[in-house]
């Protein structure tokens, strides 16, 4: 399996200020609003500025198709709703790379998940523990790192509580490809071995 590697060294870091009012917020967001390719996120007086680069769209593109495989495969009955803006008035509004339902649609997925190809100074689990969400997956480096809501926090789980069965190191594998359709071809025919 050929391994693409991910540079961030020429990324654009994101930019993140505190002590932002939620006001202060809707107006830089208005000012914000038709420029592509940027995607605000505030938590609790933090806000931060992010551009989306090619190799970050690459990667929740992909995955999203992956996982999408996998839900069909599989027979899981699934409601995406991508990177819709999850609020909170006055306290948090963001964007998941990625957010899906299982069973029935639902105001709070049960799944969100972001790609992380930048250091950022954002607590980016806070703003998915004040909305309730069940379980967050953060792709970084290769590598997903899973974490389940108990008792209203976060802790970090080996494999997924809502998809116990998806080998999530194979799947990262499949996301370091160079070759898409390779990569898409050997997770559906390991998903259907299974």
């Amino acid at each position: 399996m050929v391994k693409t590697e991910v540079r961030t060294d020429s990324l654009e870091q994101p930019i993140t200020r505190s002590g932002i009012s939620w006001e202060q917020f809707i107006h830089i967001q208005q000012a914000f609003a038709d420029l592509p390719g940027i995607r605000l996120t505030y938590c609790e007086g933090v806000l931060e500025i992010m551009l989306l680069g090619k190799v970050h769209e690459f990667i929740c593109h992909f995955l999203n198709y992956l996982l999408i495989t996998y839900f069909v495969h599989q027979r899981i009955r699934f409601f995406p709703s991508g990177a819709y803006s999850q609020i909170l008035e006055g306290i948090t509004e963001y964007q998941s790379d990625l957010s899906y339902s299982f069973d029935q649609d639902k105001d709070i997925p049960d799944l969100c998940i972001e790609v992380v190809i930048t250091n950022s100074h954002m607590d980016k689990l806070r703003k998915y523990q004040l909305r309730g969400v069940p379980e967050v997956w953060f792709w970084q480096d290769g590598q997903i790192r899973v974490y389940s809501l108990v008792a209203g926090n976060y802790e970090m789980r080996e494999k997924s509580g809502l998809l116990p069965d998806l080998d999530l190191v194979f799947l990262c594998a499949c996301l370091q490809q160079d070759d898409p359709l390779q990569a898409s071809l050997q997770f559906q025919t390991r998903i259907s071995s299974n």
